[in-house]
């Protein structure tokens, strides 16, 4: 055994063995829906949690008198903690296996739904940076569960899972203001009828986490050694450039777009409508680009497509926002359901085995996740300094040209290396 594959055995938190996909036997065939299943529901809760607060800040703001800095952190604690608590995941899913280091992300994520119950502002500021490190645990080993446990269709099952993801954004974004109206409920109770999501995926995946093997000391060990020289790789850097742009022009667009429509004649609810609806069309992009880059055209094509159909529908708001929004919303949740879900393909397609995608992922969404919380501060900033929306799209056309090209890049059929062995 060389040393490199030494190296790759090692990195797993059970043998050398757990490199193969795991299904295999009588009841293989149950284990793979069970698992998919399983996938399906904790990429379901990767959102909700969080997203639900922002149609809920009127509210919060009047019972709880927050400042509108207060509101802005707020919402941007979630993408804060999404980066800077990225490079601690890799780390536990060594030390405990991927399958419990996700079972702790659910659990933090129904802790931190129960915190934010409490009649104190404290906690909900603290109960949502207990949810974000627990969905940062699940960005992060995800996709590298799904490069270990379908290796031959890792372009189906990213697609899956980008489109559950963005599934559980929409049904946050779109069903809350109307349950709040349904059911009468304060917003401290529909932020936790959000969490129920979790203790479902908590319980079904339950039973995953006990499939594993006790972790090895060998392996614990290999905990403190990542992958060597990948923040000095072009690729990873191509990867992690294209990850940020998209999650900043995503977030930044998410922050702006009602205001923005408001501004230009739709009635408040009609603004909101368009956010929604665009999240719906980026259910179909996220699931249709993966598959595509796969099977049907070269993923750099297919990234070229994502990037114009975003841009189109950016310029669209740009030279009549009333004009056609239900056309502009159809091409930016298009592109942008693509992007995000290109983006976190990539991640898996450049690394040659699931320890490199956990690092990948890692120092993707690290950088990605940090670039995108200065998105809306951004676009606001520069509103407020010019009194129109003209120089703010404009700045965001000019993202989505480097968007396209550091896409273009990370499609290539390359992958990441380490620098040197972990084990000379």
């Amino acid at each position: 055994m060389t040393p490199e594959t030494t190296a790759a055995a090692a990195s797993h938190p059970v043998s050398s063995a757990d490199t193969r996909p795991r299904h295999h036997g009588a009841g293989g065939g149950r284990a793979v829906w069970m698992t998919v299943a399983g996938i399906v529901l904790l990429a379901l809760n990767l959102r909700p949690a969080l997203v639900a607060v922002s149609p809920l800040t009127p509210a919060i703001g009047r019972e709880a008198g927050l400042s509108s800095p207060a509101i802005s952190l707020l919402t941007s604690l979630p993408l804060l903690c999404f980066g800077l608590l990225a490079p601690v995941s890799p780390r536990l899913g060594r030390r405990l296996g991927m399958e419990r280091a996700l079972l702790v992300a659910m659990a933090l994520v129904v802790a931190g739904t129960a915190i934010r119950l409490l009649p104190h502002m404290g906690a909900l500021f603290g109960g949502t940076v207990v949810i974000g490190a627990g969905i940062a645990i699940g960005n992060v080993l995800l996709p590298g569960l799904i490069k270990r446990d379908f290796p031959h269709r890792v372009g189906s099952m990213m697609g899956v899972y980008s489109m559950t993801l963005f599934a559980g954004a929409a049904a946050a974004a779109g069903l809350t203001v109307p349950l709040q109206h349904l059911s009468g409920l304060g917003w401290r109770a529909l932020l936790a009828c959000w969490g129920a999501l979790a203790v479902l995926a908590l319980v079904v995946w339950l039973p995953q986490s006990r499939s594993r093997h006790r972790v090895s000391s060998r392996a614990a060990a290999e905990a403190t050694h990542p992958v060597r020289g990948l923040w000095r790789q072009p690729l990873a850097w191509h990867v992690a450039a294209f990850m940020g742009l998209q999650s900043l022009t995503y977030y930044a667009a998410a922050a702006w777009i009602p205001t923005l429509l408001k501004s230009a004649g739709l009635s408040q609810g009609a603004a909101g409508w368009m956010l929604s609806f665009s999240s719906l069309l980026g259910i179909a992009g996220s699931f249709l680009a993966p598959v595509l880059a796969e099977r049907r055209m070269p993923a750099a094509r297919v990234t070229v497509v994502s990037t114009l159909l975003c841009a189109a529908g950016i310029t669209g708001l740009l030279v009549a926002p009333a004009g056609a929004p239900y056309v502009w919303m159809l091409l930016l949740g298009l592109g942008q359901g693509g992007a995000i879900s290109l983006a976190m393909l990539f991640i898996v397609q450049r690394a040659p085995d699931t320890r490199h995608v956990a690092q990948l992922s890692s120092m993707a969404q690290c950088f990605g996740y940090i670039l995108a919380a200065c998105g809306p501060l951004a676009l606001g900033t520069l509103h407020d300094a010019t009194g129109s929306w003209t120089v703010p799209l404009l700045a965001l056309l000019a993202l989505l040209a480097a968007q396209g090209v550091f896409g273009v890049l990370a499609a290539r059929d390359r992958h990441v290396r380490e620098s040197e062995p972990v084990h000379p």
